[in-house]
């Protein structure tokens, strides 16, 4: 084995604690995933509408914040391969397994959620269905049928 510069260990030091972070936030956001398709689920299952709606929005930002972090991690994680993949770190390895964990959760969570909406939609659809329109003949709402008299005696 060759030996290494202290220039060339300072940059592989920095790159592992970089590389380190980044996976710590993104365990963090996922876990801030999966805690708001958790309550999503509570939304789904009491039927409101404004949480779930508000789950939602937030949920689409922690998806966004996710990929934009993805886009940092992924060629961190091959400069990390190509630099220092002597550098075994058991940090890293624990945190790319319990990342791993995390998105298997929330890949579960996700479709509990969808299913539960599917089933909701089903449930509004025949809700839907099964309404009478009172009015469906008439001609206008306001328009009743009442039998009126058709001649008029006029007396001179």
């Amino acid at each position: 084995m060759s030996e290494i510069s202290q220039e060339e260990l300072n940059e592989r030091v920095a790159l592992l604690k970089k590389f380190r972070s980044l996976l710590i936030q993104q365990r963090a956001k996922f876990q801030e995933y999966l805690t708001v398709l958790e309550k999503q689920e509570n939304s789904i299952e009491t039927e409101n509408s404004e949480n779930l709606l508000a789950h939602t929005e937030l949920e689409q930002q922690v998806v966004a914040n996710i990929m934009n972090l993805q886009k940092v991690i992924v060629p961190m994680s091959e400069l990390y391969k190509e630099r220092g993949a002597h550098l075994e770190e058991e940090s890293v390895t624990s945190i790319q397994k319990e990342l791993d964990d995390l998105q298997k959760q929330v890949l579960v969570q996700n479709e509990r959620n969808r299913e539960l909406l599917k089933n909701h939609i089903v449930q509004i659809r025949t809700q839907i269905a099964s309404l009478k329109n009172p009015y469906k003949n008439n001609r206008s709402v306001y328009a009743k049928k009442e039998t009126v008299g058709s001649l008029v005696a006029v007396e001179a």
